[in-house]
């Protein structure tokens, strides 16, 4: 132990430990599993070192590290376990957005401590994690598939195909320098301003680089993620849940110095439309940054919603409304720059003006309507001949779809050049640092789940 640790709960018997420490110069709560091979099982005693280390986060105003080693509650105790983890979840649920929450899963996570994971803002997996709620021989009994517990929950599965986990890595150690990368960005709690680093990047720097890479064809694809390069400080950013839900980029950077959240459209996958996991990626995303006080910046390039009978069925109307609701309650500063395509349900959705963003940009070829000219031309030139379509198409693209037309009803605050996005989102935010907009005097939303 060393002067800057402060163990608490030492006393009492289990497999678990909690203390303050400084993880990459910032003091945290971490509750902390034992290094073991075979995972321990999850004791009422243990619940409670669990429960006081989340309060202790909550009252202390520290974030939480929860390193998680546990096969699930001890069967020898009945229910007593299953009590215990209760009130810890109650716990770790009032400290959701009053500070930043992690989960390192280091072994098994399964059951009880598994659902608890679902309540942190990140999950770091180690290559030994795995996680599950009914484990392998469950779901053998119930469905007859015969699984491994690498195939149902490995770190893996948990970050391509759940989205649980906001990155993977080889140990213990590499996580908490990972929950250290994410907290650069991130306050101790809610009542503080984010942390703010001094950069050498100028913030009037020209971009010409970001609009270089958008191809000229208008179904031409590519990487999202050189244009956020081109405008953060310095080209870093750090992207969440980079394996899962690809349509859509997530990531934490800074500009000017301040940290701020970006959510972009990716043309590379699914040509940047929306679909249930994009739209549950972002809206997550979007919380988190609200919660804290980052500024989100938004980069819009997509065609509309992924259409399909199956995404109908599966709930895309209340997933959607998910991004829909997060973007309309934030109370932060918002900035979207639109940097070719935003049609129909999509620009809404995309923190569009009437939702209540701060400033829209749009760069020249943006084309801002409920459809492309080839969709509209299909729908109301049905039947026509060759040249007639080809006639409507160019018409619709000249009157509607350019940006100045939306500029003229004030839906686009500005009309900006790529090589100028950088210095328009950095004015744009010092415009915005005063803003202050309470939500209504209410319990809370009822959130479309």
């Amino acid at each position: 132990m060393t002067i800057d640790e402060l163990p608490f709960d030492v006393g009492v018997p289990g497999a678990v430990r909690a203390r303050t420490r400084i993880v990459a110069g910032r003091r945290i709560v971490s509750v902390e599993f034992d290094d073991v091979d075979g995972a321990p099982p999850l004791t009422a005693s243990m619940t409670q070192v669990i429960t006081d280390g989340c309060r202790m986060a909550l009252d202390e105003q520290l974030p939480l590290v929860l390193v998680v080693n546990s096969a699930g509650a001890d069967i020898r105790e009945g229910i007593s376990p299953l009590d215990g983890w209760g009130r810890a979840a109650r716990v770790l649920t009032r400290c959701s957005g009053r500070v930043p929450t992690f989960a390192i899963v280091d072994g098994p996570a399964v059951s009880g401590p598994a659902l608890l994971l679902g309540l942190v803002d990140h999950v770091v997996m180690t290559e030994r994690g795995y996680a599950f709620v009914n484990g392998p021989v469950m779901v053998e009994q119930f469905t007859g598939v015969s699984i491994t517990k690498d195939e149902l929950g490995s770190a893996d599965t948990m970050n391509r195909v759940a989205g649980l986990s906001t990155a993977t890595c080889a140990s213990r150690e590499q996580a908490l320098e990972i929950v250290g990368d994410i907290l650069s960005y991130l306050p101790d709690h809610s009542d503080l301003p984010a942390p703010s680093i001094v950069s050498a990047d100028p913030i009037d720097r020209p971009t010409p680089e970001a609009g270089e890479v958008v191809p000229e064809s208008a179904t031409g694809s590519y990487d999202v993620r050189s244009v956020i390069e081109a405008i953060v400080d310095d080209g870093d950013f750090y992207e969440i849940r980079s394996r899962w839900a690809n349509n859509v980029v997530t990531a934490y950077a800074r500009i000017g110095g301040q940290s701020v959240g970006i959510v972009a459209n990716q043309p590379m996958a699914l040509a940047g439309t929306l679909d249930i996991p994009g739209s549950q990626k972002a809206a997550r995303f979007v919380n988190t940054c609200d919660a804290f006080g980052l500024p989100i910046i938004t980069l819009v390039d997509t065609p509309g919603f992924y259409p399909g009978k199956d995404l109908e069925w599966r709930g895309m109307i209340r997933h959607g409304a998910q991004l829909v609701y997060a973007y309309g309650q934030a109370t932060v500063p918002r900035v979207c720059v639109i940097l070719r395509k935003s049609y129909g349900g999509a620009y809404i959705v995309m923190d569009s003006k009437r939702m209540g963003n701060d400033v829209c940009l749009a760069w020249p070829w943006a084309e801002l309507a409920v459809m492309g000219a080839g969709q509209a031309s299909a729908i109301l030139r049905r039947g026509a001949d060759d040249a007639d379509r080809i006639a409507f198409e160019t018409d619709y693209a000249e009157r509607l779809l350019n940006p100045y037309v939306a500029a003229e009803r004030g839906y686009v605050d500005d009309v900006i050049d790529p090589a100028d996005t950088r210095r328009s989102i950095t004015a744009a935010l010092n415009m915005l640092a005063n803003k202050r907009d309470r939500r209504p005097n209410r319990r809370h939303g009822n959130s479309p789940l």
